[in-house]
């Protein structure tokens, strides 16, 4: 049901017009009454965001910690939403702020009950945030530990039970079960290999409960940028075979930490090839029954794949980065060529089989969705074409990944081009006022921005240390500045570098502290910002995380955050002229102002900021100073 806008419109006003007036009665009179801060830079900001969508236009808002960015556009994007009968998208960084932005006590729950707003928001988290009933039932027949049992109790008894689904609510989210590893999770979850579209069970499962939910919202839905990159990567395939696409039709978008958009448009549009995957898979549809000519088939695909695999792990270039590049022989590649013929002869095997019925529907529908993207990847990757391609570990997996160079140009088509109002949203958009970097990363050619500093006196409230030592003496220079016990986030360059701390750190302090991707995040993120645990590690809260007062006073940036050695990123360094001046340094500015970012969230925080740096790391001082909030101490 639609709902009615939060002001009266009249016939001699226009929709922006009384727009315009009810948000300065908002920021100017009703929330500093109660208790809100005035602030001249979030008004600025609203004002702004409200002529974007006026002009159908990108808009660049950058604006400092504390200017109040979520109030600043909530308000535009609620009203719009109303008026156009279309919900607005807010799109966050990770699925950890999505929870951070709707928890008790955030922004949105603070409009609501300042105002006495009623807003409708509802989640859309990643696929793989979601509960698979095909995938929990196979874990539970191998998994006997506490954690499968946990998972089990909660499913809700109707879910298998005959008759309508109307009662059940939504269930079987990633955040449900906070105290399951990652590395158990992904057990469970929902993975790209998994067919929906012909799945049993797919009325009964919660990820299609969810997708029903907030598909109904008349306000606001908020997902991540991940999931909005999928939703438009799969839309117009879905909508060919008769499904709805994974987001609803939106008025506005909004990109919280819209920085980030680039690599979550990049992750949507790679290709996996997993080296047990198709193995297992087929080992399914060995059933009684099969033709021989087909289990012959099915028997040469699984042999070839093999030896890509070995031949693959010999071609790789050694290094300590976790995307491992590939010097491709020319055996690999007449390998991948087998493989695409032997899919091609399965795939005709499977024609018959489809008649015979002895492979169950499911199964069979299953692998073949799945080998036609598997030749598709093959076909790209032995085309030395412009794609970019590694071998990386994903889920605990070896991973052949396999993405275009360049996305500008399908971001360019599938969002810049549908004059939707877009407005990205962050602490830091540009280097000094210069949003080129972004533009281009992304392929926008037109846009609006402004920038507006953070309304905080940093000398009075923050210091920044600089420690200049030995790589190898980081880990103790740490230990020696945690005996305080301060709430403490740690900040890694990379999960490599995160687990390499993990490893040198002694187990009896290890016990202390808490590690990314040991639980769930948010669960962890909770026991942080209640004192149960007094140290955080993490590879990536650089951006969204708010932890104010004492549940954060010290942050500290283990390494300086440039960008890997690897495939991905030499692939960005290929196009660029000055591939320091042009990749690796605003990358690493950018990140560094976000991880800064997180010490000094109201006008009540107060804390430390050490940088450690080793002798490479001392070289690039030059180049970070001068965007520090304070002038830093050397240790």
């Amino acid at each position: 049901m639609r709902k009615s806008l939060p002001f009266a419109l009249s016939k001699d006003r226009s929709f922006f017009d009384s727009l315009g007036d009810w948000m300065g009665d908002v920021l100017y009179d009703e929330l500093p009454e109660k208790g809100f801060e005035c602030r001249d830079e979030q008004i600025f900001m609203a004002y702004q965001i409200e002529q974007a969508l006026k002009e159908k236009n990108v808009l660049f808002a950058e604006a400092g910690v504390g200017t109040g960015k979520t109030i600043a556009y909530l308000l535009p994007a609620i009203s719009y939403a109303r008026y156009t009968g279309k919900p607005a998208l807010i799109a966050c960084a990770d699925e950890t702020l999505i929870d951070q932005l709707v928890k008790e006590g955030g922004d949105i729950y603070k409009l609501q009950k300042t105002l006495g707003l009623e807003i409708d928001v509802r989640l859309a988290k990643s696929r793989d945030q979601y509960l698979c009933l095909k995938r929990f039932e196979e874990a539970e027949k191998v998994e006997s530990d506490e954690w499968i049992d946990d998972i089990s109790f909660s499913i809700p008894d109707g879910v298998y039970a005959q008759g309508s689904m109307i009662a059940i609510h939504p269930y079987g989210e990633r955040s449900n079960y906070p105290t399951v590893s990652d590395e158990d999770w992904q057990k469970v979850n929902y993975n790209s290999i998994m067919q929906c579209s012909v799945c049993d069970l797919r009325n009964r499962c919660g990820q299609t409960l969810h997708r029903s939910h907030y598909r109904k919202s008349t306000d606001l839905v908020i997902c991540s940028q991940d999931f909005l990159m999928e939703h438009l990567a799969t839309k117009e395939s879905r909508e060919r075979e008769g499904q709805l696409a994974l987001l609803p039709e939106v008025s506005m978008m909004v990109l919280d930490e819209g920085h980030l958009l680039e690599y979550a448009a990049q992750k949507a549009m790679t290709y996996k090839v997993q080296a047990t995957t198709i193995v297992q898979l087929l080992e399914r549809l060995m059933v009684d029954g099969v033709r021989e000519r087909t289990l012959y088939a099915m028997e040469k695909l699984q042999d070839d794949h093999e030896l890509f695999f070995d031949q693959l792990r010999d071609d790789i270039v050694a290094s300590d980065e976790d995307r491992k590049r590939i010097n491709k022989s020319k055996t690999l590649l007449a390998y991948g060529k087998q493989l695409i013929h032997d899919v091609e002869v399965l795939m005709e095997e499977f024609v018959f089989e489809s008649e015979m019925y002895m492979i169950p529907e499911y199964e069979l529908n299953m692998a073949e969705e799945y080998l036609e993207q598997y030749e598709a990847s093959l076909r790209i990757f032995i085309a030395q074409g412009d794609a970019v391609d590694w071998l990386e570990e994903t889920d605990g997996e070896e991973t052949l990944v396999i993405m275009p160079r360049l996305i500008t140009e399908v971001l360019a088509e599938k969002l810049f081009s549908k004059k939707l109002p877009i407005v990205f949203s962050s602490a830091t958009l540009s280097v000094n006022k210069d949003f080129s970097y972004i533009a281009y990363s992304l392929g926008i050619k037109e846009s609006q921005s402004f920038s507006v500093p953070s309304p905080f006196d940093y000398e009075e409230v923050m210091k920044i240390y600089l420690h200049e030592l030995d790589q190898h003496a980081k880990t103790a220079r740490v230990q020696q500045l945690l005996r305080d016990g301060e709430q403490t986030l740690i900040l890694f360059k990379s999960k490599q570098a995160m687990l390499k701390f993990k490893a040198d750190l002694p187990l009896m302090e290890r016990m202390h502290v808490a590690f990314e991707g040991d639980r769930e995040l948010s669960a962890i993120v909770r026991d942080f910002q209640q004192g149960i645990v007094k140290t955080l590690c993490s590879y990536h809260l650089w951006e969204g995380l708010d932890l104010p007062e004492e549940a954060l006073t010290r942050v500290i940036i283990y390494d300086l955050p440039f960008p890997p050695q690897d495939p991905l990123f030499d692939a960005k360094r290929t196009f660029a002229e000055n591939p320091f001046e042009e990749v690796e340094l605003p990358f690493m500015q950018l990140r560094l102002q976000q991880g800064m970012g997180r010490l000094i969230r109201t006008s009540n925080d107060h804390g430390d900021i050490h940088i450690l740096l080793n002798e490479e790391e001392q070289k690039q001082r030059a180049a970070f100073e001068n965007i520090l909030a304070v002038a830093p101490e050397i240790k």
